[in-house]
């Protein structure tokens, strides 16, 4: 096959491709700018810092609980528009924000941001995984996954320095009625899929994923993935500032330049991993060597940045960052290929879902480690052995990363079901 023919599936979605991306952009600055204006908040509504982590948590609350259900829908209708109606819920929750009074009304905007930004990876996956083959996933889930990462840089670096002139609430309130404009370009470019699926054609059900033990490691590891991306999302502003003593627009520049980094990293690492499964390797050596060279590179930057001096803690950040970026593709590429485009929705829903959990412990668990220390050293150093666990996780865990035969599966269940009656 020539390499013309072989792109032609990737230029054909390209549109579909980067309107993706771009959603994913908007749904982590408005996910992330919580977390910039966290300091500013954390003084407006005078917080300790075990309040100010339960604020950050709040939104994984709802956006866990939504992913067991999310996976469902979108094996059974189409993706595209699931994608639009969460996407206009979060943005006029973003939009809210700028608005609330009271530390209760901002946690409850909070929690309805979490159920409008629930569909967007489980229906991202689902969409790569109906119109791109195998050897052009990695570089599609890098985009989409450096989607994460572009938008915590410009969530940190512009609300960042608009928040120190401007304030918090009205960015949030512009932020959030200006995502609108991206609806229209959608609703004129997505895929459709106009066919509902009836319960047979909607592939395995939920008991057959959670039987599989590659679905249980790609869980664990997309936990340690989240904890690692979630503590730099929700800590990292405010390490920076009250650890390193940097300003509001100084605190921005460092985290968007970490951000940066891991953007770079997501999508440089799923085009390489499409250029080596081309080249013959196989996905299982693929796929499994970026998540453990990520790990490890994570976890060490995370502790030299822990315990590195006032003038050399940047590089070891970024070590960090670019170690999480390489981790995000596999998130989407694994389950892609594990269950297929039938069932995909439900297991990553569901792995998501497992996964999220980090939301809630992680940011919560480091303030109140905070409070008792005083220092980010151990939330750093719990971070760090998260990860090692991860890595352990996706490559002893997982199995060899090929589809699940699900007829044979099915076909288990019938004759059960035969015997018993």
């Amino acid at each position: 096959m020539s390499q013309k023919s072989e792109s032609r599936p990737l230029a054909k979605f390209a549109p579909a491709l980067f309107l993706l991306t771009v959603s994913f952009i908007i749904n982590y600055v408005d996910r992330g700018n919580i977390s910039v204006a966290g300091p500013l908040i954390k003084r407006d509504f005078r917080l300790s810092d075990s309040e100010l982590g339960i604020l950050f948590a709040a939104f994984f609350c709802t956006y866990t609980a939504m992913q067991f259900v999310i996976g469902w829908l979108v094996d059974r209708f189409d993706a595209s528009w699931i994608l639009a109606s969460g996407f206009l819920l979060w943005s006029l929750a973003t939009a809210g924000t700028g608005f609330v009074r009271g530390f209760a009304f901002l946690l409850t905007v909070r929690f309805i941001l979490g159920i409008g930004e629930a569909v967007a990876l489980p229906c991202g996956s689902k969409i790569l995984a109906e119109n791109l083959p195998e050897h052009h996933r990695g570089f599609a889930s890098g985009c989409v996954m450096s989607g994460l990462k572009w938008g915590n840089v410009i969530g940190t670096i512009g609300a960042g320095f608009l928040m120190a002139d401007f304030g918090w609430r009205p960015i949030f309130i512009v932020v959030g009625l200006a995502s609108l404009l991206w609806l229209p370009a959608w609703v004129k470019w997505m895929p459709r899929c106009d066919r509902r699926l009836s319960a047979v054609e909607s592939g395995p059900r939920f008991g057959d994923i959670l039987g599989q033990r590659s679905f249980w490691g790609t869980s664990a590891g997309h936990f340690a993935t989240n904890y690692l991306f979630y503590f730099l999302l929700t800590w990292l502003p405010t390490y920076l500032v009250q650890e390193r003593h940097l300003s509001i627009k100084s605190m921005a520049a460092v985290a968007g330049l970490c951000y940066g980094v891991d953007a770079i990293s997501a999508i440089s690492t799923g085009w390489l991993q499409d250029f080596a499964i081309l080249r013959g390797y196989t996905p299982t050596l693929v796929r499994k060597s970026a998540m453990v060279i990520g790990f490890c590179m994570a976890a060490v930057g995370l502790i030299g940045c822990a315990l590195a001096g006032a003038n050399s803690y940047v590089p070891w950040l970024l070590a960090a960052g670019f170690g999480c970026g390489m981790t995000g593709p596999g998130l989407y590429t694994f389950p892609q290929t594990l269950a297929g485009s039938a069932a995909v929705g439900k297991w990553y829903g569901w792995q998501n879902g497992f996964a999220n959990f980090a939301g809630i412990t992680g940011p919560s668990l480091t303030g109140f480690v905070l409070q008792q220390t005083g220092k980010f050293f151990f939330p750093f150093a719990i971070t760090a052995a998260i990860c090692v666990g991860g890595a352990l996780a996706w490559v002893f865990i997982v199995g060899r990363v090929e589809q699940v035969n699900w007829k044979s599966t099915t076909k288990l269940h019938t004759t059960t079901a035969s015997v018993n009656a």
